[in-house]
């Protein structure tokens, strides 16, 4: 099953599969089966085309994959634009809500550098 050239995983059941769309998480996963009618505990190999197209048309009523990336990165880049707090932060590669950047800041710091003593070692001959 292929839903806006993604395609579904075949052996997941579609509760977990319908999230391999960016902008559809479990919850929002569970709310599409129970508009369409279909149980989620059912494989998307084991659908009936009929319930494949219903499925396919409520999930692209939705703003997914390219269309809500793109509104996300414009999001982003409107707060750069106007020099907002949130938006400095996010020019700067930290965290924008708040955390603490001491330590645990990893995600968006990457890996941790360890500065030397500012001293160069001699060497001995």
């Amino acid at each position: 099953m292929r839903i806006l050239g993604i395609t579904i995983p075949d052996e997941k059941r579609l509760e977990i599969g319908l999230t391999a769309l960016y902008g559809i998480g479990r919850p929002r996963a569970l709310k599409i089966l129970a508009q369409a009618k279909v149980d989620a505990g059912k494989k998307s190999k084991d659908l009936t085309p009929e319930e494949e197209n219903t499925i396919r048309t409520i999930v692209e009523a939705f703003k997914i994959e390219a269309d809500l990336k793109r509104e996300v990165s414009a999001n982003i880049k409107r707060l750069k634009d106007i020099k907002s707090y949130r938006g400095s932060r996010h020019a700067k590669r930290l965290p924008a809500r708040g955390q603490r950047t001491k330590t645990n800041a990893r995600t968006l710091k990457g890996v941790k550098k360890t500065m030397g003593s500012g001293r160069r070692k001699e060497s001995k001959t």
